[in-house]
């Protein structure tokens, strides 16, 4: 059942993702060469617990057989690292390093979660594509989410970007719904048929958050249970915002002051 917010719980949820979205644009300014995504993690620990707030990240049971409790407040994924790198004192991010970072946090009893990748130094043209392609996908899904529109609308946006570049669009992981719970109903998948699935109403909150590959789309996940790495070891980015449908459109409850400027296509 897809659970549709209170004013109240939008409210809490406006202040968890501002709170979040401070966090990783710090984040975001600390990815340069040199730094280890250990160093990432504890500073991104520390400015957590500051603002009063609970990372919901660490913990998280395993997805495979075995897999230990996720152990960090960031899941930091490096160049063919696709999703939930684990951070490491012993990674150190290189010149031209494709960095992911993914974070969430409760505040209040409201979870918000959001991602983005930068380049660490000098990057490239096709790294610049990578990403930047990445990111219009994001917001062409979220360009869709406005009332009357449906899931699959939001999903067939974000497909039809990477298809257009010849890029891999992870299939195996998708966006959700979003609230008191980390993951809700819906799922939000980053491809498919425009026009199906759920109706969009105002007070649904969920995450859209597609994951793009410079190769094909094929996956497989390391030895620790977690860290999913493209088949063909091509590089990976990921671009998260967790979103709100309002009743006129949409809003996006993870941008921060600091964000990079909108896409020319965004409408709100």
């Amino acid at each position: 059942m897809i659970l549709i917010k209170s004013e109240n719980e939008i409210k809490l949820m406006r202040e968890a993702g501002r709170i979040l979205a401070d966090v990783l644009q710090g984040m975001f300014e600390r990815i340069v060469p040199g730094v280890t995504t250990g160093e990432l993690d504890r500073w991104a620990d520390e400015r957590i617990a500051a603002a009063g707030c609970e990372p919901v990240f660490r913990g998280q049971p395993g997805m495979s057989r075995g897999a230990r409790p996720y152990p960090a407040v960031a899941c930091i994924s490096v160049n063919e690292e696709i999703i939930h790198g684990i951070p490491s004192s012993r990674r150190v991010v290189a010149e031209g390093d494709i960095v992911s970072v993914d974070c969430g946090l409760s505040w209040k009893g409201f979870v918000s979660d959001s991602a983005f990748s930068r380049i660490a130094g000098k990057s490239t043209p096709d790294l610049d594509r990578l990403n930047d392609t990445t990111r219009r996908a994001l917001y062409a899904g979220i360009e869709k989410a406005r009332p009357g529109n449906r899931l699959h609308d939001i999903s067939f946006a974000v497909e039809s970007w990477a298809v257009a570049e010849g890029l891999g669009i992870v299939r195996e992981f998708c966006g959700h719904g979003i609230g008191k719970n980390f993951h809700e109903e819906p799922q939000v998948l980053h491809y498919g048929k425009p026009g199906t699935l759920d109706e969009l109403v105002p007070g649904m909150t969920f995450t859209i958050e597609p994951m793009i590959n410079a190769g094909r789309r094929d996956i497989k996940e390391l030895g620790d249970g977690w860290t999913i790495v493209t088949k063909d070891h091509s590089l990976s980015a990921q671009w998260e915002h967790t979103v709100l449908v309002t009743g006129d459109g949409y809003e996006v409850l993870t941008l921060s002051a600091g964000s990079p400027p909108l896409p020319p296509f965004v409408k709100a």
